[in-house]
């Protein structure tokens, strides 16, 4: 791991640990969230599948009874058969917060009157009739997989951009603190103990000198007698 760029004074190691009680605090709220959010996703994929299985399911149904339609029908005669829509629709885009991330919500609104089918019946098999009704009942579940699967996106983005911070808290951030603070901690230790031994030193040539001067004190008072 790398050490970061700090003078080894007593000031800085303060402010080292609590940098790294910060980041720890940070890592465990990005890793709660993360957590919530995993499960969050969980419940959205598992509704996200049920409901494809679902439509696709009837999708298949629905294609059958075009695949039949176009085997008693001419391209063109189909084309103009569903060149006007049978009933109108509105929808509205909205958003919603899921763990602080906005998603979108669609809202379906159709007309209450019932489908009218605006071709013909005399060119046109019954087949044709079952697939335009099926089609038309599918629609707001489409719509519903639509909003749902976006979501899914969404979700699964803000995801794996958590993980990416958690990791950089977790394995480059709070080991880069743990490693200064060892070393800003070591190098004061180490400035401490060579200030107590320059005192025991000093302490020492003191006590020498004033060792030797009373011995050339005791010397002069036994030369004078």
């Amino acid at each position: 791991m790398a050490l970061m760029n700090v003078n080894p004074t007593r000031m800085e190691l303060t402010k080292l640990k609590n940098g790294l009680a910060t980041a720890s605090r940070g890592h465990k709220l990005l890793k709660d969230k993360q957590d919530e959010m995993i499960r969050q996703f969980m419940l959205i994929i598992r509704h996200n599948q049920a409901l494809r299985k679902e439509i696709e399911s009837e999708l298949a149904r629905i294609m059958k009874k075009f695949s039949a339609a176009q085997l008693t029908m001419s391209y063109a005669g189909l084309m103009e058969a569903l060149m006007v829509p049978s009933k109108s629709a509105e929808l509205s885009v909205k958003t919603k917060t899921i763990m602080s991330i906005k998603v979108p919500t669609v809202e379906f609104a159709a007309d209450d009157k019932e489908i009218d089918l605006t071709y013909g019946f005399v060119f046109t098999p019954s087949e044709l009739d079952g697939a335009i009704l099926s089609l038309s009942n599918l629609l707001p579940k489409m719509i519903e997989l639509a909003q749902v699967e976006k979501t899914c996106d969404m979700l699964a983005n803000e995801i794996e951009k958590t993980r990416r911070r958690v990791n950089a808290i977790e394995y480059i951030m709070i080991p880069d603190y743990i490693d200064t603070i060892h070393y800003v901690t070591m190098k004061l230790d180490d400035n401490e103990r060579s200030n107590i031994i320059r005192l025991m030193k000093s302490k020492q040539i003191i006590l020498e000198k004033d060792q030797r001067s009373k011995q050339q004190n005791s010397n002069l008072a036994a030369q004078s007698q």
